[in-house]
């Protein structure tokens, strides 16, 4: 294997005097996980200004679903620059956020008639998502979940549960969201565990929440992601269905936030799709755009019925962005990456099941397609979280080669749906040598 490739020890001259700027001149609410400095990207390599390779095993967040600087897109993005960048959808419409729009209403779950709103961002599109079952119902409240992560404007951080550095100070929040018990088994709330609970979680939400904390007929919504993105957590078999029954019982819209789950990531178009159940809202991003500013919230047409004016998005849908998107689509499609992200996240998953054997430090291991989860544990009977040993491993894969990404005690891989078997066993050689490392150092 040609890649990764280390010249000089990461961060390297050029790097540390660009992260010293960098520190003198942004925000310090940025945070970046190690110190890399990109200057360029192929596929699911990256190049630091060092001269540095690494294999991205992280995707910008997941928003690379077909790499870096795939030529369809470049070529797209190109060709639409060359005719116009911007013409706000509150002025006119233009034929490539139309098509658009009709192509995600025919790849999204659910054999009803849709709309789609565009805007900027994932938070942007769980926003319009707000907004429109909260005009379509006529109620205020809203559930969410644990851990959840919809993003961070005053809306969708009210909905997130995730991290108390992202909402310290910052009260009040948007009232009338309740926050329920996220179904997290390897950490079960309820100290359970399957079949046995006979999904007690669900039956929380029927028969707690709807009764004691806030009346069904003052919410309009639940929202969740349908693999939390923050540690990779999947719900048991069931559990989606189960809870669409008592959504529908009490005529409360389902809002499915794919921002990473979706456009192929979990080997499935969608996420949710694992389940078979159809969400009323999709928001999407991430992935969507190939990197460029994208949020899409999709609704039943019934659903989406505000009226001209309630919602608008001056830069939503940017030419650039739809024509980007189209790109992405295309590639996804013709080069069956859906099939490719479910056959290698099995791949991955078998590894790192045998790697488990090996090393006490992995807890659980778990995963869709190519959205992959490593949860560290000091101890595999108290599973008490190894965060630092997980931030540890994390740096020294990337000083090896490899720019994973973390969340807490969980070590998360999330590399192009374009990766191939032999980048997919260096990188995981690479993890594997790293947690050698640190459990040598650690005698």
């Amino acid at each position: 294997m040609s890649h990764p490739k280390i010249v000089v020890t990461p961060p390297g001259p050029k790097a540390i005097k660009l992260l010293q700027s960098s520190e003198a001149h942004l925000s310090p609410s940025l945070h970046t996980i190690y110190p890399l400095v990109i200057a360029s990207g192929r596929d699911c390599i990256i190049v630091d200004i060092d001269g540095n390779e690494y294999l991205d095993f992280n995707s910008g967040m997941s928003c690379l679903n077909v790499g870096h600087c795939h030529p369809t897109v470049v070529k797209s993005v190109k060709d639409q620059l060359e005719k116009f960048t911007h013409q706000s959808q509150t002025i006119s419409n233009y034929e490539v956020m139309v098509e658009l729009a009709r192509e995600i209403c025919n790849i999204t779950p659910g054999e009803f008639e849709k709309k789609v709103f565009f805007s900027n961002s994932g938070t942007e599109a769980v926003e319009a998502a707000i907004k429109v079952v909260r005009w379509h119902f006529r109620r205020t409240g809203l559930l969410a979940y644990t851990n959840a992560s919809h993003g961070e404007t005053f809306g969708s951080m009210s909905l997130s549960a995730n991290q108390l550095v992202q909402k310290r100070h910052l009260a009040p929040f948007m009232p009338s969201v309740v926050h329920v018990p996220y179904p997290y088994c390897y950490r079960c709330p309820f100290s359970l565990s399957l079949p046995t609970c006979s999904y007690a979680c669900v039956d929380f939400i029927r028969e707690y929440v709807l009764r004691r904390v806030i009346a069904p007929d003052d919410v309009a919504a639940i929202f969740f992601e349908p693999i939390q993105t923050e540690g990779c957590i999947i719900p048991p078999p069931e559990y989606f269905g189960r809870l669409k029954r008592i959504m529908d019982d009490f005529e409360i819209a389902v809002v499915d936030d794919e921002a990473e789950t979706g456009i192929g990531r979990t080997g499935r178009w969608f996420g949710i799709e694992h389940w078979q159940v159809t969400p009323d809202v999709v928001c999407a991003a991430g992935g969507i755009a190939a990197g460029l500013p994208l949020g899409v919230t999709l609704c039943r047409s019934e659903v989406m019925d505000w009226e001209p004016g309630t919602h608008n998005s001056i830069f939503g849908g940017n030419p650039l962005s739809c024509a980007a998107a189209l790109a992405v689509l295309k590639v996804i499609s013709g080069g069956n990456l859906v099939e490719n992200a479910a056959r290698q996240g099995n791949y991955i998953l078998k590894r790192l099941k045998e790697m488990m054997e090996e090393f006490e430090l992995i807890g659980d291991v778990r995963g869709r397609g190519l959205m992959v989860g490593i949860e560290l544990v000091k101890d595999q009977k108290t599973k008490t979280p190894a965060t630092k040993e997980a931030k540890d491993i994390v740096l020294k894969a990337f000083k090896r080669g490899v720019a994973l990404r973390m969340s807490e005690s969980t070590i998360m891989l999330t590399p192009p749906l374009t990766i191939t078997r032999d980048f997919i066993d260096s990188g995981l050689d690479i993890l594997e040598g790293a947690m050698k490392e640190f459990s040598s150092e650690s005698r």
